[in-house]
């Protein structure tokens, strides 16, 4: 199966957008797009249900390629699937994506994600991929790349009314988890080469989505990719 020939990546810190702006722009377009983070949630949760040690790289990497789980991409969200039923609403809690953030430090565990990453390319016409080092690692030769940021505050407060959670608290789990997605010795979160960085914090959905699609048109019709 041939890869697609277009592919757009968006990475950036929790609650900054980056998935709500990635889903807008695929449906827009039609385009496949994948959350590369649903990954690492979805094996720290499987992980936590089958009791192994989440610090256990070995342990880790081997779960990575079990038959007992997979990812698979959609319309609206990225899913996960445990023994053939969809997690997917139980892993975007908040502390599954700090269980995730503990698993992803691994080497042995982000290399043997990669290739179900890459693989998200294959058998589509375009494919805009969001995460933290999708721009860096998991296609480095994207055409169109960004990077979304914006205040704590204003993402924790984001991310408190999504989940009905306390502010502050989110705020310390936040700064907790930037700290060790962007100090890991693999793949550490970071902006990519090239890529467009817009801080979202003073910007409403609408409007980042608009400056997003204004820079990929541009930049897809200077490489004469542009089949919008």
């Amino acid at each position: 199966m041939r890869s697609a020939s277009i592919i757009i990546t968006i990475d950036g810190p929790a609650a900054s957008g980056k998935t709500s702006v990635s889903r807008l722009i695929a449906g827009r377009h039609g385009w496949a797009w994948v959350s590369t983070g649903a990954f690492y949630r979805g094996l720290a949760y499987v992980a936590l249900k089958e009791h192994i040690n989440i610090q256990d790289e070995v342990a880790l990497a081997k779960l990575c390629v079990s038959p007992i789980w997979r990812v698979v991409m959609a319309a609206e969200r990225t899913q996960v699937f445990m023994h053939g039923e969809d997690v997917t609403d139980t892993i975007y809690s908040e502390e599954i994506g700090s269980a995730a953030s503990l698993v992803s430090q691994f080497p042995q565990v982000r290399a043997s994600l990669l290739n179900a990453q890459r693989l998200c390319a294959t058998g589509v016409n375009a494919l805009l991929a969001e995460g933290r080092d999708c721009g860096t690692v998991v296609f480095p030769l994207a055409q169109v790349k960004f990077y979304l940021t914006a205040g704590t505050r204003d993402r924790a407060e984001r991310r408190a009314r999504e989940q009905g959670a306390n502010v502050e608290e989110m705020r310390q789990a936040q700064v907790k988890r930037d700290y060790q997605d962007s100090s890991r010795r693999a793949a550490p979160m970071q902006i990519p080469s090239q890529a467009h960085v817009i801080d979202t914090t003073s910007l409403t959905l609408e409007q980042v989505v608009e400056q997003v699609d204004d820079i990929i048109r541009k930049e897809l019709a200077e490489r004469s990719l542009s089949h919008l």
